[in-house]
C-alpha cells in the first residue's frame, strides 16, 4: 500500500478547536494559519487545554480578508480582524514557553468575548510578524521559524502507530482514543506502526521536511476534544507504559520544513532518509 496523506489540521488559536481541511499551504513556520493567534492571561502569559480544557470548545476559523471567527457554545458569535502593529495595534508581549516576545493586541472586544467564554480574564493576540520566534536551535537550524505552536512547525502522526496505540489501551481495559486527542497536523496513512521513529527526511506531495524530533506528550491528550472536559489517564498511560522515552510519553514527529507550497490530502509520502 503506497503512504499517502490522509487528513490535514490547522487549529487558528492556540489550544482552541480544530479546523480540519483538504488542501493547506506549508510556509516555513507551519501551515498557513496554524497556530497564528493565541489566548493569554492578563500578564501576556499563554492558556492552553492543560490548564483550561473547556479551550477546545471554542471554535476558530478564517473568514475573508483572512478575520478570526469565533463561536463558543452560549456567546454571539465573533469576528476580528488580524491586527498589525505596522498599521497601528498595540503591542501584547506575549510568552510562549521559553519564548518571551511582542505580538499585536487583537482589541477589547475579543478580550472581553474571551473572559466569558473560559470564564477567566482573558486576552487574544496575533502573530503579525512570523520572524520573531525560533525553533529550538538542539533540534533547527538558526533561520527555522514557529508560530504559536509548542515548539515546531507541524506535527505528525500516522494512522498506523495510533491504532497500535489503541491496541494497547484495549489490553490495559481502557477505550481507544481518536486521533483528534494528538492535534496534529498531517496524518499519514499506510506505513508500519512506529516506523516514524527511524524516519529523518521525508516527502509529502511536493513539499520537504526534516524530523526534528519525537513529540512529548501531556494531559491535552486526555481531554475529550468534543465535551471540553478531561476523561482519565488515556492515552497517557499507555503511552508512558509502551512509548516512554525519559520523562516523555512520545508520539508523533515534530516536523521543520525545507520547502514551502501546497499539500493536499491524498498526496504522496514518501520517506527520504
Amino acid at each position: 500500500m503506497q503512504a499517502k496523506l490522509s487528513s490535514l489540521f490547522i487549529y487558528p488559536v492556540k489550544s482552541c478547536r480544530r479546523v480540519e481541511t483538504e488542501t493547506a499551504t506549508v510556509e516555513p513556520w507551519g501551515l498557513a494559519g496554524d497556530r497564528r493567534w493565541v489566548v493569554t492571561d492578563p500578564d501576556g502569559q499563554m492558556y492552553t487545554q492543560r490548564d483550561l480544557p473547556r479551550m477546545a470548545l471554542i471554535r476558530a476559523a478564517y473568514g475573508a480578508d483572512d478575520r478570526l471567527l469565533l463561536s463558543a457554545p452560549g456567546l454571539p458569535d465573533l469576528e476580528v480582524s488580524p491586527p498589525r502593529r505596522s498599521e497601528g495595534a498595540a503591542t501584547a508581549e506575549v510568552s510562549v514557553w521559553h519564548f518571551l516576545g511582542p505580538a499585536a493586541w487583537a482589541g477589547a472586544e475579543a478580550d472581553v468575548w474571551l473572559s466569558h467564554a473560559l470564564e477567566q480574564p482573558s486576552r487574544l493576540a496575533h502573530m503579525d510578524d512570523t520572524s520573531v520566534r525560533a525553533v529550538n536551535p538542539d533540534f533547527g537550524r538558526t533561520d527555522d521559524r514557529v508560530s504559536f505552536a509548542d515548539g515546531y512547525p507541524l506535527l505528525l502522526a500516522t494512522t498506523a502507530s495510533l491504532a497500535a496505540l489503541n491496541a494497547s489501551i484495549a489490553e490495559m481495559g481502557g477505550e481507544g482514543v481518536p486521533m483528534t486527542r494528538f492535534r496534529p497536523n498531517v496524518v499519514i496513512e499506510g506505513t508500519e506502526p512506529w516506523a516514524e521513529d527511524h524516519w529523518k527526511r521525508v516527502q509529502i506531495g511536493g513539499q520537504g521536511f526534516r524530523v526534528a524530533k519525537p513529540c512529548g506528550r501531556c494531559i491535552v491528550t486526555t481531554v475529550d476534544p468534543e465535551r471540553g472536559e478531561l476523561t482519565g489517564q488515556q492515552p497517557l498511560k499507555a503511552l508512558r507504559k509502551h512509548r516512554r522515552s525519559g520523562k516523555d510519553a512520545l508520539f508523533g514527529m515534530n516536523l521543520i520544513p525545507d520547502t514551502v507550497g501546497p499539500l493536499t490530502v491524498g498526496d504522496r509520502f514518501t520517506v527520504l532518509d
